[in-house]
């Protein structure tokens, strides 16, 4: 790599905004630490007519990024579309084959076609960089590929989407719905305002859960079905229970081995306050990881935002700069193996179970004989009655039994006239 470099930034959105704010400005701060001299020398965005904080040079802009290929000689390419498939995948494609290092912060496309494109980085002696596409800011992937190379790591945790964070502690703080903490999340900027979904469903913690297994485990990403369940079906009363328990609500990413089968799931979990865990509020990402020998290791920081995201991009692009030519998963494509799915059924957990009823006599010993019938034991029952509208709240903590007997039991509850929406359920962590 010659010592002056070409930069191409494809997607202007809030990232790729601020991306390119960050390379006009830290151009000297790069020389210094690299020893190259940057250039960005091409641009592409649906629209050059946009607000944004620097002006657009227009001898730079493309507005078909395809076309900087045919015009340009890039040497390093952003890829800041966010798409899993379509334009974001046909750019990163034609760079790597056109032997283009690219750095990208979309966990979509990673988690779907990260082997592939792995592959063909290797093949094309390029790189592949993602690491703002897990975690925003916190550098946990190059951890994984560097700081903790040669360790055997068993399981990997977290929290790792800012904006489901953020919704939980502050219906815990502020006492209010979740309909009304949404909105604050949304003004903000921390949940997308036309269609928060992917965010509030679990598939954004997901897909990064995917990535972290195949760093973690030297494996291909996995393919297969998994437990993914969001925060879309939690209120307040949930939280305000837990707290009374000694508890927190918090959305959890977790990936581990288990007799060398592999289990990833995201869902919500009721965590003990005195956890670290537990008190990772706001928008704030947190990741731990058990490997051996190192024990337990903690990264915490800014898991969201155009600042966190720039600058995980910005230490990728350091990283090239300086010559590191390695494998985008740590390991050769060749060297990754598969490994089998953990069966689900046979995963057993404490559960919280909440209740919503009519006031009745029987109805709590029609729950608890369903219950006993699966084998689900109860460690504790709480009844808080609404006497003015004739309902009550039923919750119930279980002992320990599998999903499967949990699915099977919560599913013959809907037959039951006198519970009057489906069961709220929440695993103990």
């Amino acid at each position: 790599m010659n010592n002056n470099i070409n930069i191409a930034v494809v997607g202007l959105g809030q990232i790729g905004n601020y991306l390119v704010n960050e390379l006009n400005k830290k151009k000297r701060d790069i020389e210094i630490k690299t020893g190259k001299k940057i250039k960005l020398i091409a641009i592409s965005a649906k629209n050059i007519n946009k607000k944004r904080k620097f002006k657009i040079n227009k001898k730079i802009f493309y507005k078909n990024p395809l076309n900087i290929f045919k015009i340009k000689k890039v040497d390093i390419l952003f890829e800041c579309i966010g798409l899993s498939d379509g334009i974001s995948k046909k750019i990163v494609e034609s760079a790597l084959k056109n032997k283009i290092h690219v750095i990208t912060p979309n966990k979509a496309l990673i988690s779907k076609h990260g082997d592939y494109l792995s592959k063909l980085a290797e093949k094309n002696k390029v790189n592949l960089e993602f690491e703002a596409s897990v975690a925003g800011g916190i550098p946990i992937l190059r951890t994984i590929k560097e700081g903790l190379a040669t360790n055997k790591i068993n399981k990997v945790y977290g929290i790792l989407n800012g904006t489901c964070n953020y919704i939980l502690s502050e219906m815990e703080s502020s006492k209010d719905s979740f309909s009304n903490v949404l909105k604050r999340a949304q003004k903000l900027g921390y949940a997308e305002p036309g269609n928060p979904k992917l965010d509030l469903n679990g598939y954004d913690a997901f897909a990064k859960i995917r990535i972290l297994s195949s760093l973690s485990f030297n494996k291909n990403i996995s393919k297969s079905k998994c437990l993914m369940e969001g925060i879309e079906n939690i209120e307040f009363k949930d939280i305000d229970i837990a707290d009374q328990l000694n508890f927190r609500i918090k959305l959890l990413g977790i990936t581990e081995l288990i007799n060398n089968k592999l289990f990833e799931r995201v869902h919500p979990c009721l965590v003990k306050k005195n956890s670290y865990i537990a008190n990772v509020s706001g928008v704030m990402n947190a990741v731990i990881l058990h490997g051996e020998p190192v024990g337990e290791s903690v990264l915490q920081g800014e898991g969201a935002g155009p600042g966190a995201t720039s600058s995980a991009l910005m230490s990728d692009l350091l990283s090239i700069l300086r010559g590191n030519i390695k494998f985008p998963f740590g390991v050769s494509s060749k060297k990754r193996k598969h490994i089998s799915s953990y069966n689900l059924s046979n995963y057993s957990n404490s559960l919280y179970l909440r209740f919503e009823v009519n006031d009745k006599p029987g109805v709590l010993s029609q729950i608890t004989q369903s219950l006993a019938k699966r084998n689900i034991s109860v460690e504790r029952l709480i009844q808080i009655p609404d006497h003015k509208n004739k309902k009550a709240s039923i919750i119930i903590i279980t002992h320990k039994t599998n999903e499967s007997d949990a699915n099977k039991c919560l599913k013959s509850f809907n037959v039951n006239r006198n519970i009057l929406k489906a069961p709220t359920r929440i695993r103990l962590f």
